[in-house]
């Protein structure tokens, strides 16, 4: 069974599909949420080292990991994912069983996890260590009941299991060095073929799987490894950029494709579902299709001229041929046209640590950890990245105003770009301080809160700085245009300033239980909700900042980030419990909780597309989106 339901149901059905609030009901809203869409993280890449694309037996999924998560993508529509999320450390692979109804996935500590596809909760099945050190491959035997698992062990660098019992079915040895990939042949009689940094391709029989013989004619590490569906060859590729073909159930070489089948190294190795054929992928920035019989490259896909189009993994399932840059985009090619692929799936591979939306709540915008802003079209997915030299550094904010993004960075600048034009323009100036927020206003006012000052600009251009010794994490300005506020890490207060033309004059201090994270003013003016590190919400009432009697502390972490509804009446926060809180100023004493909503990764920021629609981001690399329906 397919883990993605029928065509109404699909784009939620194996995620939070639709829950009621389970609260008391004096603390509860009559409200129950829906996550509509999840926009999933790309693969995370590192230049020199393979990446696994996994590939469902049924055709319809594909598989990567990126940190703690797996990542579970629908291939004829990738904008529909799900999220695995119960590794304790870093995932390195995972392989969908031959049956279809199990995954195994390894991590960088040597747990290989086997949990079934068919529930949403995705049950775990087994847990087992064959090594200690990094799993960096693993496959199953087509009968489901064997995996093999090769890695970075620190006794051994392989071991072959039971998937029911962990019992011990075979030993990977002969190899002086990691293993970075292997493969079960998937026809009787059983073999197994396994790719190693001491530049051989070792061969297995079995079971019990014993070392049988060993090939060395690779000159640099051996990347890749792949058999055939109909199990007669396999096939190497090495960083050497040789590929050798090897008949599946002696070992013996067969030949060599190209040669040599790439000018630079080979990360991905995969065949067509008839063994007619092989896509090749490689550090040459191009991908290769290789007819198996004549060894001969029929198509040749270019990449690109740039370090990111280097290609660094590949899957070739049914009718779609994917591969996998070093930027971490994810290209379709198109073999009746290998000049450009037919679809780029772009996004965040890195935390994405800021969020904005336009005027009109019709796009989004996303700066992440590395530096990179996104353009989202926020109802299917799809996404672009801004173009031209941008900033070098973790985006710390964006807002937008008047149609220009303002982003802050810790690369100490401040950048006004136009929203409409997608792309990054000079109009870039130096902070004197590490910048942490930034807030706008009409009339091309910025307000930044930096380590050391408070920085007013107009258009781009500083007008005024104010040195403080409080270290302010966020920053307002209030709808009227008259006060500033700030929130002070040390002393935990909120700081108040009379804004007079380009000056700002401190009036007032508003002590609160902790480190002030996150600032907003209600559209309307009405109210001011805080965030702070000692898990509260809290809110003050214009003018004269009078505090409500209500102090919503229903988070049990750092509260990160708070944001309004376009009509002042909900409140939603995001924090690093994972959950999201929904807060209603008409009925303070209640609330919505949704738990995990990023599941093992902390929230960073949130934003309503309307009154019923809210976006969260988080560490985790995705984007949500949440309909909160009233009852």
């Amino acid at each position: 069974m397919s883990i993605f339901g029928n065509a109404q149901l699909r784009r939620c059905a194996n995620l939070l599909t639709h829950f009621r609030v389970n609260q008391p009901a004096s603390k509860s809203l009559e409200m129950s949420f829906t996550l509509e869409a999840c926009y999933a993280t790309l693969p995370r890449t590192t230049r020199g080292q393979h990446i696994v694309i996994g590939g469902d037996p049924k055709g319809k999924n594909f598989l990567y990991t990126n940190g703690n998560s797996i990542i579970i993508r629908n291939i004829e529509d990738p904008s529909i994912a799900d999220v695995y999320t119960q590794h304790s450390c870093q995932t390195t692979v995972a392989k969908y069983s031959p049956s279809g109804f199990y995954i195994a996935s390894g991590d960088t500590s040597g747990k290989v996890r086997i949990w079934d596809t068919v529930n949403k909760e995705h049950i775990l099945k087994n847990e087992f260590t064959p090594f200690a050190g990094k799993v960096c491959d693993l496959a199953w035997s087509s009968d489901n009941q064997r995996i093999v698992a090769v890695g970075e062990g620190k006794e051994k660098f392989g071991h072959v299991f039971n998937a029911d019992t962990g019992t011990s079915t075979g030993e990977i040895r002969g190899m002086t060095k990691p293993i970075n990939a292997c493969d079960f042949k998937p026809t009787r009689p059983f073999r197994i073929a396994t790719a190693s940094e001491d530049m051989s391709v070792s061969f297995f029989k079995g079971p019990p799987f014993k070392y049988e013989s060993n090939f060395t004619e690779h000159t640099r590490f051996v990347n890749a490894i792949k058999y055939a569906p109909d199990g007669s060859v396999f096939i190497s590729g090495g960083a050497d950029g040789k590929a050798f073909v090897f008949d599946g159930a002696s070992g013996e070489k067969i030949g060599e494709l190209g040669p040599p089948a790439h000018k630079g190294g080979i990360y991905g190795l995969s065949f067509s579902p008839d063994s007619k054929e092989v896509l090749t992928v490689s550090g040459d920035k191009t991908c290769k299709i290789f007819n198996v019989e004549t060894k001969q490259c029929v198509v040749e896909f270019p990449m690109g001229t740039r370090i990111e189009d280097m290609q660094v993994g590949c899957l070739w399932q049914g009718d779609y041929l994917i591969s996998v840059s070093l930027s971490g985009h994810i290209n379709y090619l198109d073999r009746n046209n290998p000049s450009q692929p037919s679809r780029i799936v772009k996004g965040h591979s890195k935390p994405i640590t800021a969020l904005a939306l336009t005027e009109d709540h019709s796009v989004a915008f996303t700066g992440a950890s590395d530096g990179q802003i996104l353009k989202w079209n926020i109802n299917n997915g799809q996404c672009e990245e801004m173009k031209g030299k941008g900033h070098n550094n973790q985006i710390q904010d964006l807002q937008i105003q008047d149609d220009v993004i303002t982003s802050v960075s810790m690369d100490d600048t401040i950048r006004m770009t136009p929203v409409t034009s997608g792309e990054y323009n000079s109009n870039s100036s130096s902070l004197e301080s590490q910048p942490r927020k930034v807030s706008v206003a009409s009339g091309g006012l910025s307000v930044v809160a930096c380590v050391n000052h408070m920085s007013v600009l107009r258009n781009g251009n500083k007008v005024f700085s104010l040195k403080v010794d409080f270290e302010p994490l966020c920053v307002a300005i209030n709808p009227g245009l008259t006060e500033v506020v700030a929130g002070g890490a040390f002393d935990q207060n909120i700081h108040v300033y009379s804004l007079n033309g380009d000056t700002l004059s401190e009036t007032q201090t508003i002590a609160m239980t902790g480190s002030v994270q996150d600032l907003k003013f209600s559209p309307n003016g009405q109210y001011l909700a805080s965030a702070d590190s000692n898990r509260k919400v809290s809110l003050f009432e214009m003018p004269g900042y009078k505090s409500k009697p209500t102090m919503w502390g229903y988070h049990t972490a750092k509260v990160n980030t708070i944001a309004w509804t376009p009509d002042g009446t909900k409140l939603g926060s995001g924090s690093l419990d994972t959950n999201l809180e929904i807060w209603n100023t008409e009925q303070l004493n209640k609330h919505i909780t949704i738990r995990g909503a990023h599941p093992q990764n902390q929230i960073t920021r949130v934003a309503w597309l309307d009154g019923n629609t809210l976006i969260s981001v988080g560490q985790d690399s995705c984007i949500r989106k949440w309909k909160i329906t009233h009852h």
